[in-house]
Formats: C-alpha cells, sequence, structure tokens
C-alpha cells in the first residue's frame, strides 16, 4: 500500500467528518440546535469554550441527518484563521476534539479514539485512490469488488484494524487487494478438535483436506508432521490440520502458544501455495487460484468495529451444526426450497483450539479466549449460473470515481424502470429474511457485507446468500416446535433473545443500518423519491403478510410495521460502551440502544402505480 495522496487524505478527511456530525446527531452523541440568525435548515453544535460547528442538513427517515455538502463551518476556524482563506481545513480530528468534554472521554479514550481514527482515514483515503468509475466497478467480480468498498456505513471508525502496522495494512487489508499465502499448522487433538458437515457421509477431516489441498502438498506436510513427531512422544495420527493467517502466526501463534510449540504439540507444517484474498471482514478469504474451494475464516488479533476479531472456540465447534440445522430448515421448506433463491452460505468445517493457560483465567478479556481456529465456508461462486454476478449488498451504497452510483449502473443495464428493479431487489431480499423469522424464529445478521444480491445476466436482483452462522444466528428464547431439530451443540451456543429483539436483525441491520442509507441514493441517482423507496418496501413485506395470513400472530409479536422502534447506536456502544476496555464477555447483552426512532414503514403510502417484481421464468434452484 503506497503513501496516501494529499487530495485522498483531505477528501477522506471530508467523508468522515461530515459521517461523524451525521452519525452522532442520529445516536444523539451529539445535539444540533437550530441557528435562530441563519436560514429554518442550519444547524450548530455548541460544544464548549467558546467553539461551534454550524452547518445546514436536511432531516431524513428515521430522524437521520444529512448534511448538504460544503455548508459544515467550525468558528472559530482551526488556527484562528478564517476558513474561507483555506489555510487550515477543519478535519474530524479537530471535531472530535472539541467534543470530548461533550462526549466525556478522559485523556486514554481520546487518545484511542484518535489511533483509530487516523487508522480509518489512511484506510479510506486509499479507497478514494483506488476509486473506479461506476461502470468499470459493474464489471468487476464478486472478490474484486470487494476491496472497493467503503465500510460500515453507521459507524465512523470503521476501518481502524489496530493491531496491524502499515505494512500489515499493505498487506492484508481488504482495499489493498493483495494476496496471501496461508501457513498451516498441525494441532494435537490434546488441544484441538475438528467438526465437519455432519450426516451421511459426512465431511471428516481426510474428506476436507483432499478437498482444499493438492496431493503434493499433503505430501509435504504429511512429511514435516512425521518429521516433527520422531523427534518427539507423539503420533502423527493425533492431530488435526488448520490453515493461519501470517499476521496472526506471529503475533499470536509463534508468541502465545510458545509453549506447545516447545512442547511439539504444534507443529508448523510449512507454507500453502493457494493465493487468497480478504473479504471485507478481513479474516475471511477467498481462493484466487481455485474459486470452487471454500473460503477460509481465520482469527486475527486485531481490533476492528468494536470487537476483537477472532475465533470462540465452542461457536467454531458448533459451526457445521448450525449450517446443518440451517439448511435442513431451507430443504424441508417448500417456499425457502423451491419459490426462492435463498443460500444460507454454510460453515461445513472447523477446528477450534484452545489453550490451557489462558482457559484457567475465567475472567481474562475475551481474546484470549479466541486465539485459533478456521472455519470453511461454502464459497458464493458455486450458486452462480451462467451470467450471474454476485455483489454484497453493501456494494450498492458505492458511488464511483465519476460520481455515478453503481445502482444507477445495474439499473440501467436492466434495462428496467427503477421503481420496477427496486421492487426485484426487495423481492429477492425480504421474502426469505421474512420468513425465517416469521415461521422458524430464526434471525440472521443480515447487514450490508454479510448478505450477497445475486444478479442474473441482465442485472435484475434475483436472490440472495447469507453468511455467519456460528455466533450471528439469534433465536427466540424458550423450546419452540421450530427448534425441535436443533442439534444439542449448535443450541447451546446461540443466543436467545425476545421477539422485539430479534426484530432488529431485520429493523436495525437491513432497513436502519442500510436502507436509511440506500434510500437517498436511489432518490439522488434514480429518481425514485424517498418516499416511494418507503412505499415499495413496506409492500414487499405486505405481500408476504398476505401470503401466510397464518403467521399473522407472529407478524403482531415482531411489530415491524410498529410506528416507533429502539435504536440501535453503535458508535455510542463504541465509544462510551465499553468498545475500548478488556472485558471478559464479547456480548455483555443485546446491541446498546439510545431512544426511539420513526419507522418509515407504518406510515409508507401505497404507489399510486404499484411495482410489482415481475414474475421470474428460471427455476428457483
Amino acid at each position: 500500500m503506497s503513501a496516501v495522496p494529499r487530495d485522498a487524505w483531505r477528501e477522506a478527511g471530508r467523508r468522515l467528518l461530515a459521517r461523524a456530525v451525521e452519525e452522532f446527531a442520529y445516536e444523539e452523541l451529539l445535539v444540533p440546535e437550530p441557528d435562530p440568525a441563519a436560514s429554518p435548515d442550519t444547524y450548530r453544535l455548541d460544544l464548549g469554550g467558546g467553539v461551534s460547528w454550524t452547518f445546514r442538513a436536511a432531516r431524513g427517515s428515521f430522524g437521520s441527518w444529512r448534511l448538504i455538502p460544503g455548508t459544515l463551518r467550525r468558528r472559530p476556524a482551526p488556527g484562528g484563521v478564517a476558513e474561507e482563506q483555506g489555510e487550515e481545513e477543519a478535519g474530524p480530528e479537530r471535531l472530535l476534539l472539541d467534543a470530548r468534554e461533550v462526549l466525556g472521554w478522559d485523556g486514554p479514550t481520546t487518545a484511542e479514539v484518535l489511533r483509530e481514527l487516523t487508522a480509518t482515514r489512511r484506510a479510506e483515503a486509499h479507497v478514494i485512490s483506488r476509486d473506479l468509475p461506476a461502470a468499470e466497478l459493474a464489471d468487476l467480480d464478486h472478490l474484486e469488488l470487494e476491496s472497493h468498498q467503503d465500510g460500515h456505513p453507521c459507524m465512523l471508525l470503521n476501518k481502524g484494524r489496530l493491531g496491524f502496522s502499515a505494512s500489515d495494512a499493505a498487506a492484508y487489508a481488504p482495499e489493498a487487494a493483495g494476496e496471501v499465502r496461508l501457513r498451516w499448522a498441525a494441532v494435537h487433538t490434546t488441544l484441538a478438535s475438528y467438526s465437519g458437515y455432519p450426516g451421511a457421509p459426512g465431511l471428516g477431516a481426510d474428506a476436507l483436506l483432499e478437498q482444499e489441498l493438492d496431493a503434493a502438498v499433503r505430501e509435504r506436510f504429511t512429511a514435516a508432521l512425521a518429521e516433527a513427531c520422531a523427534q518427539g512422544p507423539h503420533s502423527p495420527g493425533d492431530f488435526v490440520w488448520l490453515p493461519v493467517h501470517p499476521f496472526h502466526w506471529d503475533e499470536a501463534v509463534a508468541t502465545l502458544f510458545a509453549p506447545y510449540l516447545a512442547d511439539g504439540r504444534i507443529v508448523p507444517l510449512g507454507e500453502g501455495p493457494d493465493r487468497y484474498r480478504p473479504l471485507q471482514s478481513i479474516r475471511t478469504l477467498a481462493n484466487l487460484d481455485h474459486p470452487g474451494r471454500r473460503n477460509v475464516k481465520v482469527p486475527l488479533l486485531i481490533r476492528n468495529t468494536l470487537v476483537w476479531r477472532g475465533l470462540s472456540t465452542e461457536p467454531t465447534k458448533a459451526a457445521p451444526d448450525i449450517s446443518a440445522w440451517l439448511h435442513a430448515v431451507r430443504e424441508g421448506d417448500p417456499y425457502l426450497r423451491d419459490e426462492l433463491r435463498f443460500h444460507p452460505l454454510g460453515e461445513v468445517a472447523s477446528v477450534a483450539v484452545h489453550h490451557p493457560l489462558y482457559e484457567s483465567v475465567t475472567d481474562a478479556p475475551y481474546r484470549y479466549h479466541e486465539l485459533l481456529g478456521a472455519v470453511w465456508r461454502e464459497p458464493v461462486t458455486a450458486l452462480l449460473r451462467d451470467g450471474e454476478r454476485a455483489r454484497t449488498m453493501a456494494a450498492l451504497l458505492k458511488t464511483g470515481s465519476d460520481g455515478r452510483a453503481l445502482v444507477a449502473e445495474l439499473v440501467e443495464r436492466s434495462g428496467l424502470p427503477p421503481r420496477a428493479w427496486l421492487a426485484r431487489f426487495l423481492a429477492a431480499l425480504l421474502p426469505g429474511l421474512l420468513h425465517c423469522l416469521y415461521r422458524h424464529g430464526i434471525a440472521f445478521c443480515p447487514h450490508g457485507e454479510n448478505t450477497v444480491v445475486i444478479h442474473d445476466a441482465s442485472e435484475v436482483p434475483v436472490g440472495i446468500a447469507l453468511k455467519d452462522f456460528a455466533e450471528d444466528v439469534n433465536l427466540l428464547p424458550g423450546r419452540r416446535p421450530e427448534y425441535a431439530g436443533l442439534p444439542e451443540r449448535a443450541d447451546a451456543v446461540l443466543l436467545r433473545w425476545p421477539a422485539h429483539e430479534l426484530a432488529h436483525s431485520l429493523l436495525s441491520a437491513v432497513f436502519a443500518g442500510h436502507f436509511r442509507f440506500l434510500a437517498p441514493l436511489v432518490e439522488e441517482h434514480l429518481g425514485v423519491p424517498e418516499a416511494d423507496f418507503w412505499s415499495l418496501v413496506r409492500a414487499e413485506t405486505v405481500r408476504y403478510h398476505a401470503r401466510f395470513p397464518e403467521l399473522a400472530d407472529r407478524f403482531g409479536e415482531f411489530d415491524l410495521l410498529a410506528p416507533s422502534f429502539n435504536r440501535v447506536a453503535l458508535n455510542r456502544e463504541q465509544l462510551l460502551g465499553g468498545g475500548f476496555h478488556d472485558r471478559a464477555e464479547r456480548d455483555e447483552g443485546f446491541d446498546v440502544v439510545h431512544g426511539t426512532v420513526p419507522n418509515p414503514l407504518a406510515d409508507a403510502k401505497p404507489l399510486t402505480e404499484p411495482a410489482q417484481p415481475a414474475a421470474s421464468t428460471e427455476e428457483p434452484r
């Protein structure tokens, strides 16, 4: 990753400054007041010490804030120089320093926030420096497009990757679009356990390795293990193999697992020849040389967007059982199986490694209980038919270097009117999620990076694939008939939440967490008013309700059309709720909420000319 160009650095600062004001105001971390001395759409933030920021803004769905570009001003200007002279431009760092007293940050917290902000800004600038026009973005395959995405839209500090050095970021960050070769290790069964997709014939460890490693590589690794075991008390048959990220080997395995490297219970096997590339989640990598091979999810001892990016031992063990159950639910439901393109991307195998020393410290920070493991996930490419493309839902928020939105390019290529294309998108996205929630009591975490939209050869959305199950699938409390087939190991790790909180899998992850940003983009680039967008969302939801009237009690239980719902506040959770603290539990409770927001679905009006999704002529499967 080369040095950041000055223009990209400044543009990254402008974007992050606008996001800080908009999202902090949305979460009421900072509370703008109307400026009585200016026009009705002008607001000010008084931050003490005679410092204020003024801006013009429109209000959008969920009470969100949308700054009018070029209107944000600090008074007094930085360095006492009038901003209009352009001698110094107030950036996001200045805003956070001005606001630290209002936010209640002490010195260590302020320093840590600035550290993560600087890292995020550097990564943002690198994305900007590589930007392509919308037409070129539309031509990229799934993996190439991942390296151009912008990160979580709700969070200011969304690309900090604390723990990476500059050279690490250049080698391993998604926007670097680099190539990673994984190291492999053998771990003795006193420390490690393998889990494979259950059933007949199942996926055993040997079968997995045959599918993921060429014969010559397996022979080389087998010889390395045999040589190591010849010098000690262990038998090669008592080891399981797993890949390790090269950064993580240096940062965690070689140091924290030194006792087990010394006693021969962890044996380095060598570097695998396949080249991998990280997805937006950083710790999940896709195979460049053999795209049909599975994605690999491995821990990284870094902190990014709220949490340390490890792999919890028990959920890792349970991942194949959870995937098998989700696949059984899909296969046993004719609506999911036959009428929709709805695909849970199975986490079909895993290796979980525990650390006896840290396990004895039950109140150690949770990152010490997530140090080593691997999960193999089905690749989305295996689902695609001729001419189809896969893009994360997050990619639909992308604007090209020419100022044109990617979604506008896709709509133009489809030949459909914008409302009809949006209706097809919603028909591809929502029914499966609604059905899993209402019929089966299953909530995914379908935010933009976890939801992959499948587009046909004409760029019309036809279905979705979902990922991240072991720690991001949630259920309702109690023993319910829908969970009769849930494996014991899966039941032990899946979190349970009441219906009004489980509903946030759509209300917050999709509606407020993604559509809040997509709706104004659609208005600006497709000419579809925001109110019409929400009418389309409501129409698709009501269409599902009409299809399954027997679930009416569930509709009321989850209440997705309620007038308001709790505001999930991720920046509050990160900056005020212990996001920087070393706590023993990753999930102390449900997401931090603050106040309520109006639900645009509650009073969305029917369109005068409804855009019904066109019937597909394809077989869903």
